[in-house]
């Protein structure tokens, strides 16, 4: 098995970083704040340049603590931000999105995302992101959350532009390989994996820790690998302090073989059918 690619080639042409940097729940504690701009920083400097947040995290606080992280390294980073269904007319996702810049305090967002699907049409999202787009707001637009349905509904409503689906997946939530990670990959639209250590419960898992002891490892980079050795997936763990960072970054150089996948694979089953994608 190789080991995982640096990047990911979006459909415009652009790539997007394999391994990146959630922030859920990050900048909510000020007791906090130091080590988690410090663990953010961290990524930067090994190379984690993509980093995930959304208006929604903390009402605004996630968005205000990355743009203190990246103070003098803008250039260096793959952005990453979200719009609530709720905002998501064609005015509210465009006032949503300069609100976000301000916090940020950047001129512009690489990849826009629709939070989960809400109310709003998607042909008035779509219309808002590309509005976006022209004005130089925003790279690219894409979505979060979205089953099978709801990508075939979005390119149906003019969404091939899409650049990413955002959804929840890991070993222990593998529905999405049945149908939706194949029409993804047909489609060409790479995905970004949210939670990809289940929010720390794989960490004792005894299968995980297992394979982890055989390479010398840790259980958090195993499940790491185990999504990077796939075509077309992006990670994005969350890290609030700059050793765990550290960790998530040399999941890049485990080398799962064919053996670990296959015990993975036993412990952790493929679905054998479709499933309702889940959500955190």
């Amino acid at each position: 098995m190789t080991l995982a690619a640096e990047a990911i080639e979006l459909p415009s042409g652009q790539t997007m970083p394999v391994l990146g940097q959630g922030t859920w729940y990050l900048g909510e504690r000020p007791a906090r704040r130091r080590d988690e701009i410090a663990a953010l920083r961290t990524g930067l400097d090994l190379s984690m340049t993509m980093i995930d947040t959304a208006e929604s995290y903390g009402d605004g606080a996630s968005e205000e603590l990355v743009g203190e992280a990246i103070i003098g390294r803008r250039a260096d980073v793959f952005l990453v931000d979200k719009v609530l269904p709720s905002n998501a007319s064609r005015r509210g996702t465009v006032q949503a999105c300069r609100r976000s810049l301000q916090r940020l305090g950047v001129d512009h967002i690489d990849l826009y995302l629709l939070h989960w699907r809400g109310t709003h049409p998607l042909a008035e999202t779509i219309e808002a992101f590309v509005e976006l787009v022209d004005a130089g707001d925003i790279g690219q637009w894409g979505v979060s959350n979205f089953d099978l349905s709801d990508m075939t509904e979005l390119l149906e409503a003019g969404g091939n532009s899409c650049a990413t689906n955002q959804i929840l997946y890991n070993l222990t939530r593998r529905g999405p390989e049945y149908d939706l990670l194949p029409w993804l990959r047909e489609h060409r639209i790479p995905v970004m994996a949210y939670s990809p250590i289940e929010q720390g419960r794989l960490l004792g898992h005894p299968q995980v820790a297992e394979i982890a002891a055989r390479h010398g490892a840790t259980p958090a980079q195993v499940a790491l690998a185990w999504l990077l050795r796939q075509e077309m997936v992006a990670a994005i763990p969350r890290s609030s302090k700059p050793e765990h960072t550290r960790e998530n970054a040399e999941a890049r150089d485990l080398h799962l073989t064919e053996e670990d996948v296959a015990a993975l694979d036993t412990e952790f089953p493929p679905p054998a059918g479709p499933q309702p994608l889940e959500m955190l």
